[in-house]
């Protein structure tokens, strides 16, 4: 079972793992180095042979150290015991029992009998643990108060980390610092301020790096705090035979040192390399000497360019490569680079294919406009059109006014007066019977035509 930090709260919310996985029960994510499977633990040991009486304790963050059962106390592997401190007692959990404990202990040179093989007291009680659970408590504001008073003596140093005892009448603070520092005044200011024992202990970058935990900038968890236990030396040569650019900031890790994983492929790259020639050779063309540019491990390809026109690089293949060296060789001249170029067969890339067809991985990533917007902008673009046909036509028309009545004077002609015997022609019907004209009703005439009328009648 996991330890009571990393369930979540009462609303439901996660809360971590605040032991940054370094937790008691070695089933967390950094349980990789921390746990030990005990692969020996099903053998039974000889007749007559007695069981080692050695146990590796841990404590927080992967520190490990061996403590001997003196008293035959039966302890088994994720028992949490008290063990030995200077002074007074610490709370630690058995890692690693039985005759691994022997592998171990040879790996980092410690014998039985070495002085740091301390003893174990007892199994803890729920005293204990409840002491050293309140201690532990403490550890984040004891460093934040530690940091001020840093920060007002102005000592040249990072406090990292604090670990209390697990009788909590002690506190180690890790410190990591460039240069030598005199942190006299700092533990009498750090010991009256918290009244217990200070202990300070410098560590490296890397040893900073694996306390604390992080994530890698290959997405993972960090090497060092999950389950790499010896920091080997990382040079530039490393990167330098992978032909990775030599920048410290891709190269350094969250330590500011170069990155472990630097020596992880080194072997596969130095077999590899092993066929090719050496970079400084120069080949001997027709056309001229060639140098070397660059060149691709894997694909086994080199770039090479002339030494008078190095505007233009060729890819050659490394048979083409060793071929023309051994032209070299026996005092003959290979043929020009261009020719070589001719021939190398470049594998095309094959893009992304799903079930359904291909498909662009940014396809999402342009915004796409929305149709109204389309419709808008076209209505737009035909009344712009429109009302620029309009103003052109009406310019063409004021321009061409004056002309047209000129040709319109000219050809006017004078009008010749009706005929009154004449008559008007009538619309024809659609069956070819002319339809007499509808007459206009003039209100006018009548009244006119009345008194006339009257009037005649009169005179008769």
């Amino acid at each position: 079972m996991a330890c009571g930090n990393c369930g979540t709260t009462e609303n439901g919310v996660p809360k971590g793992c605040k032991s940054n996985g370094n937790c008691g029960s070695g089933t967390c994510g950094s349980g990789s180095k921390l746990a030990v499977f005990d692969w020996l633990s099903n053998m039974t040991l000889p007749s007559g042979q007695e069981r080692f009486n050695i146990f590796e304790v841990r404590f927080k963050n992967g520190r490990k150290h061996f403590y001997k059962n003196t008293n035959n106390l039966p302890i088994t592997m994720g028992d949490i015991v008290a063990v030995e401190g200077s002074p007074g007692h610490d709370i630690g959990t058995v890692s690693l029992a039985g005759e691994l404990v022997k592998v171990q202990m040879k790996k980092r040179k410690i014998t039985e009998d070495h002085e740091d093989v301390k003893k174990i007291y007892r199994k803890a009680s729920q005293r204990d643990i409840d002491i050293w659970q309140q201690s532990r408590a403490k550890e984040e504001e004891t460093q934040r108060r530690g940091r001020e008073i840093l920060g007002r003596l102005g000592l040249q140093m990072k406090l990292s980390d604090v670990e209390y005892q697990g009788d909590g009448n002690k506190a180690t603070f890790y410190y990591t610092a460039d240069t030598r520092v005199d942190f006299r005044q700092l533990i009498r200011d750090l010991a009256s301020a918290f009244s217990i024992r200070v202990e300070m202990k410098q560590v490296g970058a890397r040893q900073e790096a694996a306390r604390l935990g992080g994530v890698g900038s290959c997405g993972r968890e960090l090497c060092c705090s999950t389950w790499l236990t010896d920091f080997r030396k990382v040079t530039t040569s490393a990167a330098r035979y992978q032909q990775l650019s030599l920048n410290p900031l891709k190269l350094a890790g969250q330590c500011g040192k170069l990155k472990c994983c630097l020596n992880f492929e080194l072997d596969t790259y130095l077999d590899a390399l092993k066929t090719f020639p050496k970079q400084d050779i120069v080949l001997k063309t027709e056309k001229g000497e060639a140098v070397f540019v660059k060149m691709d491990i894997f694909k086994q390809h080199l770039w090479y360019t002339y030494k008078e026109e190095r505007f233009k690089w060729f890819r050659l293949t490394l048979d083409q490569v060793l071929e023309i060296i051994e032209l070299n060789k026996n005092n003959e001249k290979s043929a020009t680079l261009e020719e070589y170029e001719s021939d190398v067969e470049v594998a095309i890339k094959v893009d992304f294919e799903d079930a359904v067809g291909q498909d662009s991985l940014t396809r999402f990533d342009v915004p796409k406009t929305s149709k109204r917007r389309r419709n808008n902008r076209n209505k737009n673009k035909k009344k712009s059109v429109g009302v620029v046909a309009n103003k052109t036509q009406s310019n063409s028309n004021q321009k061409r006014k004056p002309v047209a009545k000129q040709q319109n004077k000219q050809q006017q002609k004078p009008k010749s007066r009706p005929n009154p015997n004449t008559k008007p022609k009538q619309p024809k019907a659609e069956n070819g019977v002319s339809k007499p004209k509808p007459r206009r009703k003039n209100n006018r005439t009548r009244k006119n035509n009345k008194p006339n009328n009257a009037g005649n009648s009169e005179k008769k």
